[in-house]
């Protein structure tokens, strides 16, 4: 098995002092995965920026020319969150490019699978403008390039970042080709993601929104895998798969509530390569969001890319939250009604 990874040194240019969204995330990503092993034994591909006419069919052209301007100008900020520097456009468009190129690798088979080790994150980028530490959005520009170039009909995104992804939902709302499924803390930044939220016109049903609680850990997560991300894959039949991956929901992350462990993000992890395995002849791209605590990131990371390679033995040297999880059980059978899912 072929596992693929992007990533640039440039990636760390994009920086802004004592903010949480900061450069040592992926110096921490590359460190672990150089010391386990794991970096060399995965395939590297090379890559380039996105060109303009693969983003615009995401993002709006006044958008993406705010954003170059405030750039040429030295930087500053979108909104009291997102920040960007002189550097930061040309940045966002090598990691929307790396996306592409991960994407494309595995859809034409020159990997099995792959991860895309990439900053500033995205899943917050609506089409208008750039939001919670994102400046595009980089599955959504992956998935549309898919849609476009191979005319593909079915796109799944499974988004656990603890955060919800509302760019990616804005993006897709009514597109029927893309079934965005999240996974998210709530109430909790953006403050988007209610049950309610399942899409418009012709993409009705293609949303699906798993709003928990603060203190949902391993078990909850696995539950709502089984009974509701699981029978909507298989109604949805997707072609392809992507995940965006935050790190956030481990319960050391100091930005969020919930009990997630390595283990957990292990099994999350498993589920979704059975999935692609079943569904997508194993096609399966993972897509860094967000993480917040180094430890906790850069081991999640490592899992990851074990379960992508085919290890079945994967270790947890964080261990499990020690505390008490927040029971979901009944709450995702009514999710699960309110979705019509067998």
């Amino acid at each position: 098995m072929t596992t693929a990874y992007v990533y640039s040194e440039r990636f760390l240019e994009h920086a802004e002092p004592g903010h949480p969204e900061h450069p040592d995330r992926l110096r921490a990503i590359m460190q672990a995965l150089d010391a386990s092993g794991v970096l060399a034994r995965m395939k590297r591909l090379e890559i380039e920026p996105a060109a303009l006419e693969q983003v615009t069919p995401v993002h709006q052209p006044r958008y993406l020319k705010t954003l170059r301007e405030v750039c040429e100008r030295g930087g500053g900020r979108l909104d009291m969150d997102t920040y960007v520097t002189a550097q930061s456009y040309e940045i966002a468009l090598l990691a929307a490019g790396a996306c592409i190129t991960l994407a494309d690798a595995i859809h034409l088979r020159e990997a099995d699978n792959g991860i895309a080790l990439v900053r500033p994150p995205g899943h917050h980028a609506t089409s208008a403008h750039g939001m919670g530490f994102c400046l595009l959005n980089n599955v959504a520009i992956a998935a549309r390039y898919l849609l476009d170039t191979y005319h593909l009909e079915r796109v799944l995104i499974v988004d656990y970042d603890v955060h919800h992804g509302n760019g990616t939902e804005n993006i897709f709302y009514g597109d029927p080709r893309v079934l965005y499924v999240s996974l998210h803390q709530y109430p909790h930044y953006p403050g988007t993601g209610h049950w309610r939220d399942s899409g418009q016109g012709e993409g009705v049903g293609t949303t699906i929104n798993v709003p928990l609680p603060p203190g949902v850990g391993d078990k909850g997560y696995e539950f709502a895998m089984e009974e509701l991300v699981w029978p909507a894959a298989e109604r949805f039949r997707p072609q392809f798969v992507f995940v965006s991956a935050g790190f956030d929901a481990h319960h050391r992350d100091p930005l969020a509530h919930m009990q997630l462990s390595l283990k957990g993000y292990t099994t999350l992890t498993q589920s979704l390569k059975s999935m692609a395995d079943e569904l997508s002849g194993g096609r399966l791209a993972v897509v860094l969001e967000g993480g917040y605590d180094l430890d906790a990131l850069a081991q999640g990371v490592v899992a990851v890319c074990r379960v992508l390679l085919g290890d079945s033995d994967i270790p947890d040297p964080l261990g499990p939250s020690g505390q008490r999880e927040q029971e979901v059980e009944e709450y995702i059978q009514q999710l699960k009604a309110f979705h019509v899912l067998v």
